[in-house]
């Protein structure tokens, strides 16, 4: 059965200052983060949004929000036929209060209410903007509206070792959720929340060993009761207030999901994912006719590779390749310029914002400055190149001393034993760490 998503609103949450995923964040909030070459991580959500049937879509905003801003215009622009829209809502000032920063994800939902105050609408599906997952959000509703519930959460079966740091639930035998834990830090809190690997394998879903539901930060309300619980209290947090005091007055129920899910919340994991993704059978399939993943459309030419050796690896549009170049398991960005006889090896390379013109490296040569690319004779393992970097001759970006996190070699920092040269950054001729 197909649900009308006409009387669905999506709210997309921009998250918080992004501290862990430094300095991929410096500049730019996390949802503005490149993924795959050629896409940005906002791209998911609202891709999922469009595939499933829903066309209205909010964006909340606070912290360096400008690179996803002009993403965002320059990307989601539908017909005037259909009314869809993706609207930006970044904190502001009103006249009920003074600044409006976002206390949290309850918060930054409360002080936009009145953007989703319209009587056609009847539900309220809230996601997160820094996950990579594809989901269909019509089952989500269909498990919300069979179950007659008021709050709809959708759940991931995990080991109880992940579940340190997710939200787990506990579920009676209908999945009305009974109890909700933030982070459980002991076996003894797991306990407490854990779900027998049995209820699991009857709703068709293999447990292999799973015994605790992981929130994944996607919930769908009914709107009334969404406006009548953030306008009746100061909760701040879904997680740690809303959830838990809905559960023991509100009908909350579980949605489970079974597929590739990964919050993008480290260096270690938005690394991890991308490589992945450049996998022959990569666990999330960028290849997918009936869900695509859209993006802002470039008019960019397809890439050249001059005698380059690449294996296991994602090459975006705009590309050049040097002769004896060797790229393995990595993804390589928009208009990136790769010299001759570089090795670039289990790595991020996110290209550039633009392509420099044959006066640009005329003038670049007689200052002996160095072009937007990557030199000749270099060596890049284990890296991540943000934007715009400019990588000198025989440089080599390789963690040797296996240090896990250091600012010694800004612009070149280390996060998670991942070397990461920042935004715009230059690293001379001979540079290494």
């Amino acid at each position: 059965m197909n649900y009308d998503m006409k009387n669905v609103s999506c709210l997309i949450l921009g998250g918080g200052r992004g501290t862990r995923l430094f300095p991929l964040t410096k500049i730019r909030a996390k949802p503005a983060v490149p993924l795959a070459g050629k896409y940005r991580l906002i791209d998911i959500p609202i891709s999922n949004c469009i595939n499933s049937g829903i066309n209205r879509i909010f964006v909340l905003t606070q912290f360096l929000s400008v690179s996803l801003h002009q993403h965002i215009r320059q990307t989601y622009r539908f017909d005037n036929f259909n009314g869809g829209f993706v609207e930006l809502l970044a904190a502001q000032q009103t006249v009920n209060g003074g600044t409006d920063w976002y206390e949290g994800t309850a918060d930054a939902v409360r002080k936009n209410l009145t953007y989703l105050d319209s009587k056609d609408l009847e539900y309220i599906l809230i996601l997160s903007g820094d996950q990579l997952y594809r989901m269909d959000y019509q089952q989500l509703l269909k498990t919300h509206i069979e179950s007659k519930a008021d709050v709809t959460i959708a759940a991931i079966p995990v080991h109880r070792s992940e579940a340190k740091s997710l939200g787990v639930m506990r579920c009676d035998d209908s999945g009305r959720v009974l109890g909700f834990l933030e982070k459980p830090k002991t076996d003894e809190e797991i306990d407490m929340v854990k779900t027998d690997p049995a209820w699991i394998d009857s709703r068709g879903i293999p447990s292999k060993g799973r015994d605790c539901l992981a929130s994944m930060g996607l919930y769908i309300f009914n709107r009334k009761l969404l406006f009548d619980v953030l306008s009746k209290t100061t909760y701040e947090d879904f997680g740690k207030e809303v959830f838990p005091a809905a559960i023991r007055t509100r009908k909350v129920q579980v949605h489970l999901f079974d597929d590739y899910w990964e919050d993008i919340g480290t260096i270690k994991a938005f690394y991890e994912a991308n490589l992945s993704l450049a996998k022959p059978n990569p666990p999330f399939d960028l290849v997918c006719p009936d869900a695509p993943v859209y993006s802002r459309a470039r008019f960019l030419p397809p890439s050249l590779m001059e005698g380059a050796t690449v294996s296991n690896s994602l090459i975006a549009d705009g590309c050049r390749i040097g002769k004896g170049a060797v790229i393995e398991n990595s993804v390589i960005g928009l208009r990136c310029i790769v010299g001759e006889g570089v090795t670039i090896r289990n790595s991020i390379v996110m290209g550039a914002d633009y392509l420099e013109t044959a006066s640009d490296l005329a003038e670049l040569e007689k200052s002996q400055g160095v072009p937007v690319g990557i030199g000749t004779g270099s060596l890049i393992d284990g890296a991540i190149l943000d934007k715009n970097v400019r990588i000198g001759r025989n440089v080599r970006v390789v963690n040797r001393t296996k240090v896990d996190e250091t600012d010694e070699f800004s612009p070149c920092y280390v996060r998670d034993g991942i070397p990461i040269v920042s935004k715009d950054a230059t690293l001379a001729d001979g540079w290494s760490m």
